[in-house]
């Protein structure tokens, strides 16, 4: 069982749990508890939105989003023996686990997965969101086969899918608020606002993964060139790829502050950004800048690190609101 725990990345599907809940829980539910319905409920009737997808439906678009996930990360190494070989030494399918076991783990995963979204999508009656989900395990097999070997092309596929992890939180909430209040609910401001929140989060999942897809196909390179891969590191070289990346975390820290400068403004949360995730992608942009063989493992984890600080940084948002821890 161990074999197959790594094969499926257990830690990466644990983050994905925890930023769903996160997102629903401590982002969602806190700017829906704040945000008036304008008149939409009959007087003396709650006067705030709330949470109205119910819990049954969203422990299933959960384990809906891990079963996909772990069904790219076998179908991904199924086609990457070579590669991993060279690159990492060693290899869990063809070794650990046999091809064809592997290929049958894809299946079952990436179907149960489809057919969990569209159960609830049938359940919130918006079925078509079931196709969803049917696009995103299309879209990792092709990954696997093709779109990592193409010039940025798996790199920018890969990021958008981790954006789409809160996305899907969002989309499926509003669903089911959609149902509750009725099509009113649509034009009001509060639906915006948190809709605007968590595609905030959804471009910072963006920009920190393609940051780090590019380091790892730094830290890739020699594999990668052996077996034709176009990854940016192949086509334009390490230094150009390093310049890249750092400027994707650049903008990522510029956008992190204007955020904060326009929506936030409490110090607590700017020293958190500063010292969660500013400061980190300063030393993985200077780390990364600065050269040195080792270097594209320490940024690559790094930029993990940054990416669950900030999700993290929902429970800092949560405290704030209900606290009142500001000053």
């Amino acid at each position: 069982m161990i074999p197959f725990f790594k094969l499926i990345r257990w830690q990466n599907l644990l983050i994905v749990i925890i930023t769903q809940f996160l997102i629903r829980y401590a982002l969602i539910a806190t700017l829906a508890g704040n945000m008036p319905l304008e008149g939409i409920m009959p007087q003396g009737m709650e006067s705030y939105l709330g949470l109205r997808l119910p819990f049954t439906d969203f422990l299933i678009l959960v384990l809906s989003t891990v079963f996909i996930t772990a069904g790219g990360y076998v179908i991904n190494d199924y086609f990457d023996i070579r590669t991993d070989i060279v690159n990492k030494g060693e290899v869990i399918v063809g070794t650990h686990i046999p091809r064809r076991r592997a290929m049958m783990w894809h299946n079952i995963l990436s179907a149960t997965g489809v057919i969990l979204d569209f159960w609830v999508s049938y359940r919130i009656n918006h079925l078509w969101l079931g196709i969803v989900f049917l696009l995103v395990s299309g879209l990792l097999y092709f990954y696997s086969v093709t779109y990592k070997r193409q010039f940025l092309v798996g790199n920018i596929v890969v990021s958008i899918l981790t954006a789409m992890v809160p996305m899907l939180v969002v989309v499926f909430e509003l669903a089911g608020m959609l149902n509750f209040y009725g099509p009113e609910l649509i034009g009001i401001s509060a639906v915006k606002i948190i809709f605007y929140w968590v595609t905030a989060y959804g471009i910072f999942a963006f920009l920190t993964t393609l940051a780090r897809e590019i380091v790892k196909d730094m830290e890739d390179f020699e594999g990668d060139s052996a077996y034709g891969s176009r990854s940016l590191p192949v086509v334009a070289g390490i230094k150009v790829s390093g310049v890249v990346a750092s400027v994707i975390m650049a903008l990522t820290i510029v956008l992190m502050i204007i955020m904060w400068a326009m929506f936030i403004r409490d110090i607590v949360s700017l020293l958190y950004i500063l010292l969660a995730t500013v400061l980190p992608l300063v030393f993985c942009i200077i780390r990364l800048l600065g050269g040195g063989s080792d270097r594209f493992q320490t940024v690559s984890r790094t930029i993990k690190i940054v990416m669950l600080t900030g999700i993290f940084y929902t429970v800092l948002f949560w405290l704030i609101d209900n606290k009142g821890l500001s000053f």
